[in-house]
């Protein structure tokens, strides 16, 4: 019997952000995910950030699975071309669908939706929904306020210390590899 393909959920911009080393990353992680033999799973964007992951992920000869909700395909530029290309009513079902189609997370920079989306998997996390590894890449030290707000939530007393052990921070997208093989194998 063959061991099934991992799959890698990545939350990320829907924008380029003010930072070449960020669409440096999102092309980085995509390229990686294919030369490990992990799927990606996305928001099936072909904008910012999200569509560079995709595209380097699809340059490299890896696989896609991208969801998106029927509202944002003008908006996101729905990526039409991917292996699996799954438009859903709602972004709370977009949200489900991509975690439970991968065996771990990556946090890339991005605004409020990547925000919602690593949250929620923190919570799910949290609450024992899940025990997938959640990998947030610090590129530019970009998610150094958002490390600095959950340890505030938890010295003022609304999460326990482990929430800390729920997410790992990495510096780059090397140190991600690494802790993904090691998560993965």
């Amino acid at each position: 019997m063959t061991k099934p393909q991992p799959s890698v959920c990545v939350y990320c911009g829907s924008r380029d952000g003010a930072h070449a080393d960020f669409a440096q990353a999102a092309e980085d992680t995509g390229r990686m995910l294919a030369a490990n033999n992990w799927r990606l799973v996305y928001g099936a964007g072909d904008v910012g950030l999200m569509g560079r992951v995709a595209r380097s992920t699809q340059a490299a000869g890896g696989q896609t699975f991208g969801v998106i909700p029927t509202h944002l395909m003008d908006w996101e530029v729905g990526k039409r071309d991917l292996d699996s290309f799954i438009i859903t009513e709602t972004m709370h079902e977009r949200k489900k669908v991509m975690l439970m189609n991968a065996e771990a997370v990556v946090l890339l920079p991005g605004g409020a939706g990547s925000l919602d989306e690593f949250f929620e998997a923190l919570t799910w996390r949290q609450l024992g929904l899940h025990s997938k590894p959640i990998f947030v890449v610090n590129t530019r030290d970009y998610w150094t306020p958002l490390s600095a707000l959950v340890r505030h939530t938890i010295d003022q007393g609304f999460a326990d210390d482990n929430l800390l052990d729920y997410a790992t921070v990495v510096p780059d997208v090397p140190t991600l590899e690494a802790r993904l093989r090691a998560a993965l194998s």
